[in-house]
């Protein structure tokens, strides 16, 4: 009950020492960039699955979550639903057309088909997108730490300098392989963390009564569906917003795209994606359990809410604030592990893909190749620490954002992965393309997708409901159909150049 101790931080020290002795074996063996960032293309596949799942789930799930189930209502979890629809598309639409190609960097397939200039626009679009999720990561996981040590914010930098440290420190030694084997350590620490929290929450209240059987007073109104764009959440909306980020994600996200290249082919890379899917149903489904075995606890016992608390509007702080202070000692320091384990899972997988892009999207690209392979691999390492430190400082800015963390997520890091998609798709399955359509057509899904992401900061929010004119559910499918359509009418309109009609 008073917070964590000696031995929790000894467990937690631990596990970043093993993390990095992991990185270092791994580092002895690599002697070319093939094996750096592929791992030479002959990866097991469902360690590549479960990699790829615990990059994608990483501190920004782990804790929203959670929160969300808690302080706003369970509705967001039928997200699961379009699971079996993305697999289908994944899997069987877009995998076959990636996996014909063996690149260290997806957006080298967009100059062969569109140009030098939509691969740029592609490469500057995922940098940024990978730098503001890692930022958010690392700001969240301190944030939670905080909560956890119970102090102030004054200790912002230092917690993030560790966890951005211990993190890129053997991502950069290690390459996508240590990445990959400490990535399943990782899935199973935190997959282990949520699971204690049930347990003691079931055995404080002697059995499931801790499950709700009605709808609760700290919940939102949460519908099948609403005609009302300002809905915070609905069923199909959920739905539909996870299947387009689940999509975008697998098919112009380089974490994704560089996991499936390190496979042996496309049957192999359906694997991995249908592992991610299992464990992807799974652990949410835990993590959901968690919000609901938190919320029972506390309302059963308000005398364990902190007075500067609030079940729905620091629903987010809940779960960390119960790991420090509810659970035995010991417990408590594996769990925190397992905090640390969702943000390195995520930070290593973004520095490792950032790294992959910059040497072979921009050095290689540009006639910047070192002369021999040792030096490329060292100059990779030396990028993977410098893209830790920009994270580290993007870190103390992106609490600006309003909203809890499943907006702000939706607001900054899914504002972009629609659009990032959006190229590989006039790249690889629209024929009659434009380079200007397709600038144009991105043009306009992405202001689509701002104005929808900051309405209630540019139209004002409702003075009754606080709520934006637009709902952050509608960022993903809104911009993504607004941008396609946009780029297939500009395609048609502009003629082809005569010499692309006698080819």
């Amino acid at each position: 009950m008073g917070g964590l101790t000696w031995i929790d931080w000894v467990i937690v020290a631990i596990y970043c020492s093993s993390t990095l002795a992991l990185g270092w074996y791994f580092s002895r063996r690599q002697n070319d960039t093939q094996e750096y960032f592929t791992g030479s293309g002959s990866m097991n596949s469902v360690l590549v699955g479960v990699s790829l799942f615990a990059t994608l789930l990483s501190t920004i799930s782990y804790l929203s979550m959670p929160g969300e189930v808690l302080g706003k209502g369970p509705v967001y979890m039928t997200n699961l639903l379009a699971l079996p629809f993305v697999f289908v598309v994944v899997g069987y639409v877009l995998l076959p057309v990636y996996m014909r190609y063996r690149v260290t960097s997806a957006y080298e397939l967009l100059e062969t088909r569109l140009g030098l200039s939509v691969r740029m626009l592609g490469v500057v679009m995922f940098l940024s997108l990978r730098l503001v999720w890692m930022s958010l990561l690392v700001y969240l996981t301190a944030k939670a730490l905080t909560v956890m040590i119970d102090v102030d914010e004054d200790w912002f930098p230092a917690i993030v300098l560790i966890t951005g440290l211990v993190s890129v420190t053997y991502a950069s030694l290690g390459g996508l392989r240590a990445v990959v084997i400490t990535d399943l350590l990782q899935t199973i620490l935190l997959f282990s963390g949520a699971i204690l929290v049930i347990v003691m929450v079931t055995v404080d209240f002697g059995g499931f009564g801790w499950f709700p059987t009605e709808w609760q007073d700290n919940w939102d109104t949460q519908p099948l569906f609403s005609f009302d764009p300002s809905t915070r959440v609905t069923v199909l909306g959920a739905m539909l917003t996870v299947f387009v980020w689940q999509v975008c994600t697998a098919g112009g996200d380089q974490v994704s795209v560089q996991r499936f290249m390190s496979t042996k082919d496309a049957a192999a890379a359906r694997r991995s994606f249908a592992t991610q899917m299992i464990v992807s149903i799974f652990v949410p489904i835990t993590l959901c359990l968690v919000g609901f075995a938190l919320l029972a606890f506390f309302q059963v016992h308000p005398e364990f809410v902190p007075a500067h608390m609030d079940l729905k509007t620091d629903a987010d702080k809940i779960f960390p604030h119960f790991i420090a202070f509810h659970l035995p000692v010991g417990v408590s320091g594996l769990v925190v592990s397992a905090m640390f384990a969702a943000a390195m899972s995520s930070i290593d997988s973004g520095v490792n893909s950032i790294t992959a892009v910059v040497m072979t999207d921009l050095l290689d690209r540009f006639g910047k190749k070192p002369e021999t392979e040792r030096q490329h691999v060292f100059v990779a390492r030396s990028l993977a620490f410098g893209i830790g430190a920009t994270v580290v400082v993007g870190s103390m800015f992106v609490g600006q954002i309003p909203g809890n963390i499943t907006e702000v997520t939706n607001k900054t890091v899914n504002l972009m992965v629609p659009m990032i998609f959006s190229l590989f798709f006039f790249a690889l399955f629209v024929p009659f393309s434009k380079p200007a359509a397709v600038w144009i057509g991105w043009a306009c899904g992405m202001t689509t997708a701002c104005l929808i992401a900051f309405s209630g900061q540019i139209f004002g929010v409702d003075p009754i409901s606080g709520l934006p004119p637009v709902s952050f559910q509608w960022i993903g499918p809104t911009s993504l159909l607004v941008n396609i359509m946009v780029g297939l009418v500009i395609s048609l309109i502009i003629p082809t150049p005569h010499s692309a009609k006698s080819g």
